[in-house]
C-alpha cells in the first residue's frame, strides 16, 4: 500500500509499504477514506520528536471503512464507516474508567521508554514515535486499529467524511481546550494561535458561553478565518506588543481565560525571548520555544486560567513562575481525552451546530503529501488545513 513515511528531518516520502494485518483479537483494519496533516505532525517533520525511525508511517487524523475484523470485536462489522481517535485506549484501566483516555495505562507497548522521559507513560498514539507505541499511522491506504471496541465511532449516513474527520483530533482538542479554560458566562477568552486547533478552540469557547473571543496570530489567512464568524476579534502580533493590545482591549484587567494553541514551535517576531528560543533550537541546546506560554502568563488576569492544548516536547526555561504564582493562575494541560467527546461532538455536527469542514483549505492525494507538509509548515499558499484522500 502507499503511505506517507518519515525518513528524517524535513524528509517525508510517499512509499510503498506492507499492508497491515490483524495482530490481536480486538483489532480492525480500515480502508482509509480521508486523513489529514496535523500541526503536531510538524514536530515530527521538524525533527523535534525523539524515537522516530526511518520508514515510520505518519498520521493520526484518520477515518475510513472497516474491511477486516478481529474475532474479539463485537461493536464493529465490515462495511462500517468510522472515525478513529488519535490516541489509543483500552477502556478498562484505572485512567480509562475515569475517562482520562489519553493517559491509558495499557495501550503503549513501549511504556518504559516513555516513563524514563516523563515519569509515567501516556497512552499510545498513532503515527507518533516509538516512545508512544510505534503504531503505524493513518496517512496511508489502510490502518490497523487496536482496541476497536473502545476507540472508533461509527458515522451515521448523511454526514460527509469532511464533516466528521476532525473528530479524530482537532475538534475534540479545541473543545477540551475551551473546557479546560473553566469558562464562566461572559468571559473574555484569548486564543494564541489561529491554526486548526485554535480555530476549534475559538468556536468551542463560543459554544461554552464566552462573552468575547480574541484570536492572536500573524498569518493573514488564519486571522481572516478566525474572524469569519463575525464575532471574534483579532490581534496581529506583527503590529505591536500583544500584552499592550490585550490590556487595551480589557481595560487593564487582562483576559479571563487564555488558551495556548501553539505549543513548542512558537514564532513571535523579534521579541528577545523568542530570538533566544530560536537560537537554542537551531543549536540543539533546547527543543521547545515557549514564548506563548510566557506571554499568556503575563497577560492573563489575576485568578484566571490558562489552558494548554499546544504540544510541548521537553524542558522549558525562563517561565515566569513568580508571576504565575503571585497572580493565582491555574494551568490545565494534556493530550485530549478524545473518546470522551466523540458522541457529544458528533451530535453537534449532526444537529447542524457546527460544520468542521470550514477549516479545510487544501485537498490532495497521498502523493501530494510531502510537498504539502512543507507548505503547511511554512504557511504558504493560504494553507491552514490539508485533507488527503488515498
Amino acid at each position: 500500500m502507499r503511505a506517507l513515511c518519515w525518513h528524517g528531518k524535513s524528509d517525508i516520502r510517499c512509499d510503498i509499504v506492507d499492508d497491515p494485518g490483524i495482530e490481536a483479537d480486538g483489532d480492525v483494519i480500515i480502508k482509509v477514506t480521508a486523513c489529514a496533516i496535523c500541526g503536531s505532525d510538524l514536530h515530527l517533520y521538524d525533527g523535534y520528536m525523539p524515537t522516530m525511525e526511518s520508514g515510520d508511517v505518519l498520521g493520526h487524523e484518520t477515518m475510513g471503512e472497516v474491511v477486516e475484523v478481529g474475532r474479539g470485536v463485537g461493536k464493529l462489522k465490515v462495511g462500517d464507516r468510522v472515525v478513529v481517535p488519535f490516541n489509543i485506549a483500552c477502556g478498562e484501566c484505572f485512567f480509562c474508567r475515569k475517562q482520562l483516555f489519553s493517559l491509558c495505562d495499557r495501550s503503549n507497548p513501549n511504556a518504559e521508554m516513555a516513563r524514563k522521559a516523563m515519569g509515567h507513560s501516556p497512552s499510545g498514539l498513532f503515527g507518533y514515535s516509538h516512545m508512544l507505541g510505534g503504531f503505524a499511522g493513518g496517512q496511508a491506504e489502510y490502518m490497523r486499529v487496536p482496541y476497536a471496541d473502545v476507540g472508533p465511532i461509527k458515522v451515521p449516513d448523511g454526514l460527509a467524511d469532511e464533516q466528521v474527520l476532525f473528530l479524530s483530533d482537532i475538534f475534540p482538542t479545541g473543545y477540551m481546550a475551551a473546557e479546560n479554560a473553566e469558562l464562566e458566562p461572559g468571559d473574555t477568552v484569548a486564543v494564541w494561535g489561529a491554526g486548526p486547533v485554535g480555530q476549534f478552540a475559538i468556536r468551542s469557547a463560543w459554544m461554552l458561553g464566552a462573552g468575547r473571543v480574541i484570536s492572536i496570530d500573524n498569518v493573514r489567512e488564519r486571522l481572516a478565518m478566525a474572524a469569519s464568524d463575525g464575532r471574534t476579534e483579532i490581534v496581529d502580533f506583527d503590529d505591536g506588543g500583544v500584552y499592550d493590545r490585550l490590556m487595551e482591549l480589557t481595560r487593564g484587567r487582562g483576559p479571563d481565560r487564555c488558551i495556548d494553541a501553539v505549543g513548542a514551535e512558537a514564532h513571535a517576531g523579534g521579541t528577545l525571548d523568542a530570538v533566544v528560543d530560536k537560537i537554542k533550537a537551531a543549536t540543539y541546546l533546547g527543543t521547545d520555544r515557549p514564548h506563548v506560554l510566557r506571554e499568556a502568563i503575563m497577560c492573563c488576569r489575576k485568578g484566571g486560567t490558562i489552558s494548554m492544548p499546544g504540544v510541548y516536547l521537553g524542558f522549558l526555561d525562563k517561565i515566569p513562575m513568580g508571576a504565575f504564582m503571585n497572580k493565582g493562575l491555574t494551568l490545565r494541560t494534556g493530550q485530549t481525552h478524545t473518546h470522551r467527546y466523540l458522541v457529544p461532538l458528533l451530535d453537534k455536527i449532526a444537529n447542524g451546530e457546527i460544520d468542521p469542514s470550514f477549516v479545510i483549505t487544501h485537498r490532495a492525494t497521498l502523493e501530494d503529501g510531502p510537498a504539502l507538509y512543507q507548505r503547511f509548515r511554512d504557511k504558504e499558499d493560504g494553507c491552514v488545513k490539508v485533507v488527503m484522500r488515498p
